[in-house]
């Protein structure tokens, strides 16, 4: 069945017989794209370096919105309980198209833009998943759709989603919740990376919490049995939850952090505080996995006298691909073409490559692009993301572009660097055009929203009702802060 869909939502795509006009147009998105490369490029720039976190993306936010309001869109600011949340829209009649955009830093990743490891300052976020050239990318593509929906007189809206801490605070998981994308037909993103592909691909889901321990304080040589260590509960929890590893699947993924342990070891901490995420390919895997960290962390507390509570800060669901629309972003990535470098640009990757370890994969890989790839949700990815949400919400599909240096970490300081410089600024306009002209063959050729509508009920299955991994809490604006 799926193969009929996904097969008839090919032919409908390659049956448009205005092949000329097509290309013409197209080349005109293009063009106009390119034109505006510096100014898109400033904007990356200045958000690179406001590198603000999640739900403090004050300044990155309002740059954004500003030029979304500058291009005739309609911006609504605040929405869903997240103040640097923003929806701008453009057009009311037709097919309606969503363009995601995250803004959001990771902590303690300061890097200037330098081939070498050097801190702008200390122990401040820098945009290690580079989240400043996702933002102004999206925001690229929808002022380019936008310019040719009233150039060409064609019917459609263009949506523009500013969705703040994708980092671990979920923010598209409320703006799902609040209906934001409910009448929505399609949705298009990108992802930074070090190489590029459209692949129709699944992701991992992800539980996160807090986990807040409370004991006794006491002098810890003076009077030790009078107190009742909080870290004592941490590190219990802690190593029970190391045991269950060898009880859990394979797929499944855990990490924590201790984020407070205490102020000095003469005293007997009466606060811990602990920082875990859950993650597998299935949902339901994920909450019964979680289900056992929390009675790690209650027998834990027994165990050492202390009490526990916890607070869910973050969930979302996996990635549900969409292969109608995937195919299409394919088609569109292709087109445009990968990430060429300068002689300078190689030499800048050249230098950085020498800070990796492991085996790196050949420069070209940033000018290639991968082969086209459907992936099963089992199969999963490295990482989370609340897009997985709005996946499930709306048919989703996304491309990866090389903004990185081909070798690159995520989450690394030299993914900081590579996203302030001129290697960024190109991947990120790579991604933009591929966007645009994807939405284009969208507009031109809507009955494959129909298609791609009835590929996303068949994988939800009959009865789906939409429940977020973060139940009815409020958004956790001070996840970072805590």
């Amino acid at each position: 069945m799926k193969k009929r869909i996904i097969l008839m939502g090919l032919l409908c795509y390659l049956s448009v017989d205005v092949i000329g006009q097509k290309n013409s147009e197209k080349e005109a998105i293009v063009s106009s794209l390119d034109k505006l490369t510096p100014a898109y490029a400033e904007a990356a720039k200045k958000i690179w370096g406001y590198a603000e976190p999640g739900y403090q993306e004050t300044k990155s936010s309002a740059l954004l919105q500003h030029k979304l309001k500058e291009a005739g869109f309609k911006v609504t600011a605040g929405v869903a309980g997240i103040p640097t949340a923003f929806v701008a829209a453009y057009g009311t009649e037709g097919p309606k198209v969503g363009i995601l955009a995250e803004f959001d830093a990771l902590p303690g990743l300061s890097q200037t833009d330098d081939p070498e490891k050097k801190e702008v300052i200390a122990g401040a976020a820098g945009h290690g998943c580079g989240h400043n050239l996702f933002g102004v990318g999206s925001v690229a593509a929808g002022i380019a759709v936008k310019d040719w929906l009233k150039s060409s007189g064609t019917k459609g809206s263009v949506t523009v989603f500013g969705t703040p801490a994708e980092e671990g605070g979920s923010g598209k998981v409320y703006m799902v919740r609040a209906g934001l994308f409910d009448d929505i037909d399609a949705v298009l993103h990108w992802h930074p990376s070090d190489r590029n592909l459209a692949n129709a691909t699944s992701s991992l889901a992800n539980m996160s919490a807090k986990f807040r321990f409370h004991g006794i304080s006491a002098h810890a040589a003076a009077a030790p049995d009078r107190g009742r260590s909080a870290l004592d509960g941490v590190e219990a929890m802690d190593d029970m939850v190391n045991m269950m590893r060898e009880h859990m699947p394979s797929e499944a993924r855990i990490h924590y952090v201790i984020t407070k342990g205490g102020e000095a070891p003469n005293v007997v901490p009466d606060f811990a505080e602990v920082y875990y995420y859950v993650r597998h390919p299935e949902m339901q895997m994920v909450k019964d996995l979680f289900a056992r960290v929390v009675k790690a962390a209650q027998g834990a507390a027994m165990g050492t006298e202390t009490t526990v509570d916890y607070e869910v800060t973050g969930g979302a669901f996996n990635l549900l691909p969409n292969e109608t629309l995937a195919k299409i972003m394919y088609e569109n990535l292709s087109e445009v073409g990968g990430v060429k470098y300068s002689e300078e640009e190689k030499a800048y990757a050249d230098k950085i490559r020498t800070s990796f370890t492991g085996k790196l994969p050949s420069l070209d890989a940033a000018v290639l692009i991968q082969p086209y790839k459907v992936e099963k949700i089992r199969e999963g990815g490295g990482g989370s993301t609340d897009v997985g949400d709005v996946s499930w919400a709306v048919p989703t599909a996304g491309v990866r572009i090389a903004t990185f240096v081909p070798g690159t970490p995520g989450h690394s300081w030299q993914a900081v660097a590579c996203g302030g410089t001129s290697i960024g600024t190109k991947g990120m306009m790579v991604a933009a055009k591929s966007m645009a002209l994807s939405a284009y063959d969208i507009f031109k050729n809507p009955s494959v929203l129909k298609i791609a509508k009835d590929e996303l009920e068949e994988k939800r299955g009959a009865g789906f009702k939409y429940e977020a991994m973060v139940g009815d809490r409020k958004p956790a604006l001070d996840y970072r802060n805590k």
